[in-house]
């Protein structure tokens, strides 16, 4: 009985190692084999037990070995610590020594080194703007060696570079008064670099074939995109031209500053851009303005060819139809036997007729004078609106933007009164010879009837 519970206990121990072990996924035939296996798997777990013990105390020293060369290191870099920190305590002194000793050594070139610093950085600015160095380029390198070394506790100018400084100082005053050509290369509008004749007048303009240029971010010549009235261009071919004597140019007094002048003079708009900048309103404007004159000078040309024949009728007793003095006579003419009332009532009703035709266009051209300022009026309104909603939007800040929209608004008025002007003018002069080809008809007339009245 007992044997028979060993045996269970035996097997149920078996199938619980066979779970875990890898042994245990070969199948059993009887429990003598099942018993063998267990054996070599307890077996093989303790030689695998023993080789990690044996691999942790190989560790285990590892790491005191390791343990001890970190503490050693650790204390060798501490004294390495203490010992660099002593010298540069030892070093500080000397340097503050050697800068005591400098200071004393440099009395007062110390000062003078201040005023040449000063001097330097000022010319430095100068180069920089100056048209001068179109023709001797690379001077501000120079200068900015300078400035460093003199900046510097460890370098010092030499006599040569201090001597230079004032070399360039006087080159650049004798060079602003002279007028020189030499040769450059010169960026296009359209960014070609080509090389040229360049007269540089001093330190206030430099131009080229007829073009003026100037220095732009890179410190290089470019032709101007817009140039100054052709006159200034003609003067600018002729100094290129002239090789002695003096002749006339147009020289920027800002030059030496940046040129603001130039810039301005060629940056103000052209009639054709201030007439654009009319828009819808100002081209409406003009193209009232033209009709006016046209219509003006159509009449002006009617009215004087009129006039012509109605004073040649004056000169003859024979109506002639062809102007409107003689078709008036000719009614008197077809109405002799009348009495005096009704011929007064044809002769005004043939003055009448007249009448149409000798003021025609009179009404449309006052029309015009009085409306072209209105227009221009209006133009003006809404540019200003446009103005002020830009403020709105951007705010105030440009005072030239500002500037600039106010001042396109009031071309709209401008033109609008260069409209009413002459076409009031035209008006008047038009109007005169209406009412005197009138008046002659009226005349002639009134003589007609009182003629016919005394001969009754």
């Amino acid at each position: 009985m007992k044997t028979s519970i060993a045996k269970r206990v035996l097997v149920a121990a078996a199938a619980g190692l066979i779970s875990f072990t890898a042994v245990a996924q070969d199948k059993a035939t009887s429990l003598d084999q099942l018993l063998k296996m267990v054996q070599q798997s307890k077996i093989a777990e303790s030689k695998e037990h023993k080789q990690r013990e044996a691999e942790f105390r190989r560790q285990k020293a590892n790491q005191q070995a390791l343990l001890t060369q970190a503490q050693n290191t650790r204390a060798s870099e501490e004294a390495r610590s203490e010992r660099l920190e002593q010298k540069y305590q030892e070093q500080e002194v000397l340097v503050q020594q050697k800068r005591q000793q400098l200071d004393e050594r440099l009395g007062s070139l110390k000062e003078l080194f201040g005023h040449l610093t000063s001097t330097a950085g000022d010319l430095r600015a100068n180069l920089d703007s100056s048209l001068v160095s179109a023709q001797y380029p690379g001077r501000t390198e120079f200068v900015d060696t300078l400035i460093d070394k003199m900046n510097s506790a460890t370098k010092l100018p030499t006599i040569e570079e201090i001597e230079r400084l004032w070399y360039e100082l006087q080159r650049e005053t004798v060079e602003s008064g002279k007028v020189v050509k030499f040769s450059g290369t010169v960026i296009k509008p359209d960014g070609e670099q080509v090389e040229q004749e360049v007269v540089r007048v001093g330190n206030f303009n430099l131009v080229s074939n007829g073009k003026y240029l100037e220095m732009n971010d890179a410190h290089k010549m470019a032709e101007l995109i817009r140039q100054p009235d052709g006159k200034y261009l003609s003067m600018a071919e002729d100094l290129q031209a002239a090789t002695s004597g003096f002749t006339a140019f147009g020289v920027d007094p800002t030059g030496p500053t940046g040129g603001s002048y130039l810039k301005a003079m060629i940056n103000s708009p052209s009639l054709v851009e201030r007439w654009h900048q009319g828009s819808i309103v100002g081209y409406i404007i003009t193209g009232v303005g033209a009709i006016a004159m046209l219509l003006a000078v159509w009449r002006l040309i009617v009215l004087s060819g009129v006039s012509a024949k109605v004073s040649a009728q004056l000169r003859s007793s024979t109506p002639n139809t062809n102007n409107p003095l003689g078709r008036v006579l000719a009614v008197a003419e077809e109405n002799k036997g009348v009495d005096g009332e009704t011929l007064e009532l044809k002769m005004e009703e043939a003055v009448l007729k007249e009448r149409p035709a000798i003021e025609s266009g009179l009404n449309l051209l006052k029309i015009i004078a009085m409306v072209a300022p209105l227009l221009g009026l209006l133009g003006t309104v809404t540019g200003m609106i446009i103005t002020f909603q830009a403020i709105t939007i951007f705010g105030a800040g440009d005072p030239k933007a500002m500037a600039g929209g106010i001042s396109s608004a009031l071309v709209t008025t401008v033109l609008g009164l260069c409209v009413a002007i002459p076409t009031v003018l035209m008006h008047t002069i038009v109007n005169g010879r209406a009412k005197r080809i009138l008046h002659i008809l009226e005349e002639q007339s009134a003589g007609i009837v009182a003629e016919n009245a005394e001969r009754k």
